[in-house]
């Protein structure tokens, strides 16, 4: 040991401190001897406890690097310090303890096939020769040193250096150390003197925002009672069944009578009880994970093993879960493998070079975000994603996960300009380590039972959900954004001027069956200066509120799972506002109450009748029977269920004239009951209508034998079902 050395280890800067601390052999043969070495730069003096005897230990260096010599063999023992606050304490010496991480768990890791990677890295709970601590270990492959600092050593960045494994993982068990202690890696760079407290990337949870620590988390303490649900969701196959989602934003969909945001237990009471009622099948959750700037609503995100802790512990959020499946409710959340912001204690220059991202800015940042490109091509990097993937459908028992801006994934020059990007090996703009790696988590998502992924992916890219065996991306789903787009240029249009873009009512059908789409109305679209859904609809105020009427139950007819945001379901005027609450307030006029009554019925009748549901994604499942009076932006069609003679006829009046006598053609004689009509005073309208029940005549319509005629409401949207 010299001099040098022992001024590294004072200095923090040590890069292998187990080499001198610790206990080590100081004689051979006959004589041996052995020493104990320990930086406590918070001990005016301190004793080897070992044995039943207490050896005091000598001060080599003045920041309070100590030393002692003992006979014999080295064994086990523990230190005695006197504190400079004049206090004593025992502890045990973490630099006496062995690696705990196998070479076999550090080979997967290089490898970047340890799936369940956040069993090895991270902070966990372990017990070690008896006695009990937490296990740390990073991936910080360009470390010089890597220290563990936190409130068990008063945040000092020099007293607890880690030890270098293979594949520059950095590990130490600390004992004493337990849960709810906050920590941080201090991470020294072999590269242009690079120093930087870092949060634990495999964090469980972390402080609430503006702090940033990590902090130790037990997540095994909670105890599941979702059994039923899990065993249920084996089973079922989504592709066939009601797929409702009501999307969210935790913070912004109620406030406290004070204005804070709820806890995940209180939400677990309100929310769960409102969307029961509503009829969802799914929530969807803007991301959970945890984010340092809560205006990036969770897109930005810094702990991708950490729910937030702005609305309470992990355990909170397992028990919102647990609830929500007990209450027969599936759980979605956004996950967000595209792209990482620049803050300095999250993944950005983890080691000092571009650990998680790439280096070269024209592959490594979106220009439109200010954020950082994963680099898909490192197996460590594809290894952590893929493992925080199925770390939640795992361990939190989350149903599926919406995948945000796949687009931006797939393509090597998306939103870039001409020469700011690299072509791929062949020459061509897609990101084809990014394709791989977006097959192979969806290959091992699927794996759990049940668990369903979707994709927003705005582009034609082919086969986005397809099976990766058929060469698609592997996607359960898709979000239909042409759809959208279109549906809501047509509403906004004064309904005069409609039937010049009839186009896009009945484009979206030429392509509705090439993925599994889903149809939604998201966040994204009332934001940002673009208006909430009533906000976009022309005309007076009933004429609105008839359009959005009109507009939901065209959506819940139209192929595909149905997917709308907060706050549109009551028809809110405007636009979402992260910082605020959902205008609840509103459902105290007859307008509002009305739509959100509308909201409800759809979802029951979406539930109950098959034919809405059983065939989305196959062209058996929809016929139209008339598109073409376009003068009068009129069409009606049929949804039929997986039995052929199971069929629902929609007809549509996109106009706020109403139609009396109006003849549409029917697959089959009989009396034709109205099960829905957005029109009726129950919902805001006016209630014009057929009374409840139509018969059939022997009248040829639509190149079928059998009309049936009618009276159709002004912007409105009938449903009928054949009675015998």
């Amino acid at each position: 040991m010299k001099h040098e050395e022992i001024e590294a280890i004072v200095g923090g800067y040590h890069g292998d401190a187990f080499h001198i601390l610790g206990s080590h052999a100081t004689a051979s043969g006959r004589a041996r001897a052995w020493e104990v070495r320990a930086f406590l730069p918070q001990a005016e003096s301190a004793e080897v406890l070992t044995g039943g005897a207490a050896v005091p230990m000598e001060k080599r260096h003045w920041q309070g690097f100590f030393a002692a010599s003992l006979k014999g063999t080295a064994r086990p023992y523990r230190l005695r310090l006197k504190l400079w606050s004049g206090e004593a304490a025992e502890i045990d010496d973490p630099y006496r303890f062995p690696p705990l991480l196998t070479d076999y768990e550090l080979h997967l890791h290089a490898e970047g096939t340890n799936f369940e990677s956040y069993r090895s890295l991270g902070a966990h709970r372990v017990e070690c020769e008896g006695v009990q601590g937490v296990r740390f270990a990073v991936w910080a492959p360009n470390a010089e040193v890597v220290s563990i600092v936190g409130e068990f050593n008063d945040w000092d960045t020099r007293r607890h250096t880690m030890r270098l494994r293979n594949a520059g993982v950095w590990e130490i068990f600390l004992p004493g150390a337990g849960a709810g202690m906050g920590y941080k890696f201090f991470v020294r760079s072999k590269h242009q003197g690079y120093r930087q407290l870092k949060a634990d990337p495999y964090a469980f949870a972390s402080e609430a925002p503006p702090k940033s620590a990590s902090v130790v988390c037990d997540l095994d303490s909670y105890q599941w009672s979702d059994f039923e649900w899990m065993e249920r969701r084996a089973h079922r196959d989504w592709l066939r069944e009601p797929v409702s989602i009501y999307e969210l934003h935790l913070e912004s969909w109620m406030r406290g009578p004070r204005g804070q945001a709820l806890t995940y237990r209180e939400m677990a009471g309100t929310l769960i009880e409102y969307v029961k009622r509503m009829g969802y099948t799914h929530i969807e959750l803007l991301p959970v994970m945890e984010h340092p700037f809560s205006g990036s609503w969770g897109y930005q995100v810094i702990g991708y093993y950490a729910p937030t802790s702005r609305f309470g512990p992990p355990q909170d959020f397992m028990y919102f879960v647990d609830r929500c499946h007990q209450a027969g409710i599936g759980v979605l959340v956004d996950w967000v493998p595209a792209h990482f912001p620049k803050d300095a204690h999250g993944l950005v220059y983890f080691d000092g070079t571009a650990l998680y991202e790439h280096a070269y800015p024209r592959k490594g940042e979106h220009r439109d975000w200010g954020t950082l490109i994963f680099n898909y091509g490192r197996n460590e990097v594809r290894e952590f994603l893929i493992s925080n993937a199925l770390f939640w459908l795992k361990r939190y028992h989350v149903d599926g996960l919406r995948v945000d801006a796949v687009a931006s994934m797939l393509y090597l020059d998306y939103s870039r300009e001409p020469g700011d990007w690299v072509p791929n090996e062949y020459g061509g703009n897609e990101n084809l380590e990014a394709i791989e790696f977006i097959k192979r988590f969806n290959e091992l998502a699927h794996r759990e039972p049940g668990a369903i992924t979707i994709a927003e992916e705005s582009t034609a890219f082919p086969g986005v959900s397809r099976p990766v065996y058929l060469n698609g991306l592997g996607f359960t789903m898709k979000w239909n954004m042409g759809w959208m787009h279109d549906m809501l240029s047509y509403f906004s249009l004064e309904p005069i001027y409609r039937k010049y873009h009839h186009q896009h009512i009945t484009f979206s059908l030429l392509y509705a069956f090439t993925e599994n789409f889903m149809l939604p109305i998201s966040h994204d679209e009332v934001v940002h200066g673009k208006g909430s859904l009533l906000g976009k609809m022309p005309g007076d105020e009933w004429q609105r509120f008839a359009n959005a009427r009109a507009f939901l139950a065209f959506m819940y007819g139209h192929p595909g799972k149905k997917l709308l945001f907060m706050g549109q379901e009551i028809g809110q005027y405007e636009e979402w506002n992260h910082a605020a609450q959902v205008h609840w307030e509103l459902l105290e006029f007859r307008c509002h109450n009305g739509l959100q009554t509308l909201a409800r019925e759809l979802n029951r009748l979406y539930r109950e009748l098959p034919a809405m549901h059983q065939v989305d994604f196959h062209y058996s499942g929809f016929e139209w029977v008339d598109f073409h009076d376009v003068e009068h932006s009129i069409v009606a069609f049929l949804r039929r269920g997986e039995n052929a003679a199971d069929f629902l006829l929609f007809v549509c009046n996109f106009t706020p004239a109403p139609r009396q006598g109006y003849r549409i053609g029917v697959p089959e004689a009989g009396f034709y009951e109205e099960v829905l009509n957005t029109d009726a005073a129950l919902f805001g309208g006016s209630n014009l209508g057929n009374g409840g029940m139509v018969s059939s005549d022997d009248v040829e319509m639509h190149g079928r034998p059998q009309s049936i005629s009618i009276t159709l409401p002004p912007l409105a949207v009938l449903i009928f079902r054949r009675r015998a």
